[in-house]
């Protein structure tokens, strides 16, 4: 069926891992009679983690998109990955919804990955429900968790539905009805409200309290001692809910349907259409801020928020119409390319089956086949009314690992292959090093890049493994000297002279600084260029262990020549000697590349942060806080010590760290250190040619 805005509610189902987010949305579409078996993520027959690698892992590696249709209503549900190597996902769904419900474990208590859910949410301005899953699970604790959630969120957390215990097994409280329900399979039963004390007491003080801020009036009752009516309990939570005031707080037990009813009931009555979210935020064709409301009448504009590329099915852009209606003969322009785009079919799609529709109308989530150029986070308009929102600010990868080809001729599929794995993932990046002769592929870690792996193998064919990437050092000299390189050859007819006397200093600047200062004539002008041309060639290999030579300034002084037996490839020649013959007697020098490190963490980790850079042979330079209540850690560490700091954060961290790392500069290497990296560098060498 195709909805209109105000009966559509885009939610996405968030958390940290394990927290039964797949699980909630497999119960809301079973229970919708949206499929006829209940899936379990175990058994891998889901509806949302339909792909191999998810159905192998267990666990959701990308975000999906689960349409529910309940009481002429439509509920988009997208639920994306706990998983820290995964938040990809969250970055797209969110751009996708106006509401996020956030899963926490009644038994593992409020976690990091659900803490930084709500805190991105917040930072979107997304109005946010907290659901408490599995309350019926062995230690599992609901009042710690509720607890827990206030000490961390303030009073705008918001208690509608808890769960009592009694001997008669467990029943429901409804605090907007003030009704209790005990469930047999999966259906709803009033049974008498218990007696429930103190506790009841506080949770009903805690929602009129939150209630109460939402307006005046509904104050000015709750301090006369009134006791609210349930419309006025509900307006009140529904209008905290999208200003941000409220947090409701759910829970259930997914897997047997209990309270799954009473959330749908209030993701739809509770939650904002897409219009009420409000005005959409972005800009005009010459870049001045701009608006949209989402109107079906208004200017088509749709959003692209994940992409799919698969080698089979080809290209699919999943959409959210901001305005307008997007129909199958569509004129569409990229803003971000101001090309005209054409498209394949329209799509609905739930996990992965997916069902043809002439329109997608303002606030709908549906999907695109064939968009040539568009990627994640484009906005495609109608010709002549540009308009183009921002794209989320992905995550940055940090994990590098090399690729190594394990079938000799894959070599040229992998560049292709994983370019069409960067088009769906936009937190993976893959780069030549021309310095290493490797294939470099960074994410969000071990499991991402393992996956990405996978993913190469199973949908393109390419069998790799990955290995540390080796680290670009660099070679110098520490003191001036003057060599003579002088080339001859005779072999019958014309031969071949270029004799040539150089000096060879450090000067600060990278590249070769190449001047000449010969008199007389010793070396014709006309052969400037080729001993240039020889000593630029030479800087390619230096002679500690074969990398490029930085920071030399070549003077030629002195030579002679032959006018028959000399040209241009003999005083190539004869530099490139003479750069041999000075070099070690100039004090080369090993440089390693220097990295800024800025490191954002707990305070309670900025001691062992700081303790670590040291051990890495880093040097702190600074510390501040973080708009998001994190310290800023500053630091110049090598790069060659930070392949593993990925692994490091996150563990010390438990995830709330995050870490940006960009090369700076070269610095000598310690002497202690260079005999490895000659040894290691001769065996790549040897290595490299065997490769050959």
């Amino acid at each position: 069926m195709s909805y209109t805005q105000e009966n559509i509610r885009n939610l996405l189902l968030c958390g940290h891992a394990g927290t039964g987010k797949t699980t909630l949305a497999e119960s809301m579409i079973y229970y919708t009679k949206g499929t006829d078996r209940f899936g379990r993520v175990e058994d891998g027959n889901t509806v949302c983690d339909f792909d191999p690698e998810e159905i192998k892992r267990c666990a959701s590696l990308s975000s999906a998109v689960a349409p529910v249709e309940y009481s002429s209503t439509k509920l988009n549900l997208i639920d994306v990955p706990g998983l820290f190597d995964f938040e990809l996902g969250i970055y797209e769904g969110m751009a996708a919804a106006e509401s996020a419900v956030i899963c926490v474990s009644a038994r593992d208590g409020l976690e990091v990955g659900s803490i930084k859910a709500y805190k991105l949410a917040q930072k979107q301005k997304k109005s946010t429900v907290f659901y408490v899953s599995c309350v019926d699970v062995e230690h599992a604790d609901f009042y710690k968790v509720f607890e827990e959630l206030k000490t961390e969120f303030g009073p705008s957390v918001c208690p509608v539905i808890v769960p009592v215990e009694q001997a008669g097994g467990r029943i429901y409280l409804n605090l907007i009805r003030m009704k209790a329900y005990s469930y047999v399979n999966g259906e709803a039963r009033e049974v008498p409200m218990p007696s429930f004390g103190h506790r009841l007491e506080g949770l009903i003080a805690a929602m009129s309290e939150a209630v109460a801020e939402t307006d005046e009036e509904l104050m000015e009752k709750y301090f006369s001692g009134e006791a609210f009516t349930q419309e006025e309990l509900t307006q009140g939570v529904r209008a905290g809910i999208k200003t941000g005031a409220i947090t409701p707080v759910f829970c259930g037990v997914a897997t047997k349907l209990e309270c799954t009813d009473q959330l749908l009931h209030y993701l739809k009555h509770l939650l904002p259409t897409p219009a009420e979210a409000g005005q959409i935020e972005g800009e005009d064709g010459d870049g001045m801020p701009a608006e949209r409301s989402c109107d079906a009448a208004g200017p088509l504009a749709v959003y692209v928020f994940k992409t799919v590329a698969d080698p089979f099915v080809g290209k699919l852009s999943y959409v959210k119409v901001l305005s307008g209606e997007l129909k199958a003969d569509s004129p569409l322009v990229n803003s971000r390319t101001g090309e005209s785009e054409k498209f394949g079919k329209l799509l609905f799609v739930r996990g992965k089956k997916q069902q043809d529709t002439p329109l997608i109308s303002a606030g709908d989530i549906g999907a695109m086949t064939k968009l040539p150029e568009a990627k994640t986070g484009d906005t495609l308009c109608a010709p002549g009314k540009l308009f183009k929102v921002a794209a989320p600010d992905f995550p940055v990868p940090t994990f590098s690992m090399a690729l190594k080809v394990k079938q000799k001729g894959d070599e040229s599929k992998i560049s292709g292959a994983l370019a069409r794995l960067m088009d769906e993932d936009r937190t993976l990046m893959y780069k030549m090093n021309t310095e290493t002769l490797q294939q470099v592929i960074s994410g969000l870690g071990e499991q991402h890049l393992d996956a990405v792996v996978s993913k190469l193998k199973s949908k393109f064919g390419v069998e790799v493994e990955l290995t540390a990437p080796r680290v670009a050092y660099r070679e110098s000299l520490r003191k001036k000297v003057k060599a003579q390189g002088r080339h001859k050859k005779q072999s019958g007819g014309h031969g071949q002279f270029g004799d040539v006397w150089i000096e060879f200093e450090p000067t600060d600047s990278e590249n070769l600084v190449f001047e000449e200062n010969v008199f007389g004539g010793a070396v014709p002008k006309n052969f400037f260029p080729a001993v240039e041309k020889g000593l630029q060639e030479a800087v390619a290999h230096g002679v500690l262990a074969g990398y490029p030579l930085v920071g030399l300034k070549a003077t030629l002084v002195d030579g002679s020549y032959h006018p028959v037996d000399s040209n241009e490839q003999s005083f190539k020649m004869a530099a490139k000697l003479a750069y041999k013959a000075a070099l070690p007697q100039a004090s080369p020098v090993l440089l390693e590349p220097i990295g800024e490190l800025k490191a954002y963490v707990p305070d309670t980790n900025t001691g062992d942060v700081m303790g670590e850079v040291n051990k890495r042979r880093g040097r702190v330079m600074g510390m501040s806080s973080d708009e998001d209540g994190l310290q800023l850690i500053e630091a110049e560490v090598p790069v060659a010590e930070m392949h593993d700091f990925t692994t490091y954060i996150r563990s010390l961290t438990q995830g709330r760290g995050r870490f940006t790392f960009e090369f700076v500069r070269y610095e000598p290497l310690p002497s202690n250190l260079e005999g490895k990296v000659i040894e290691d560098a001769k065996k790549f060498m040897v290595k490299g040619s065997d490769d050959e």
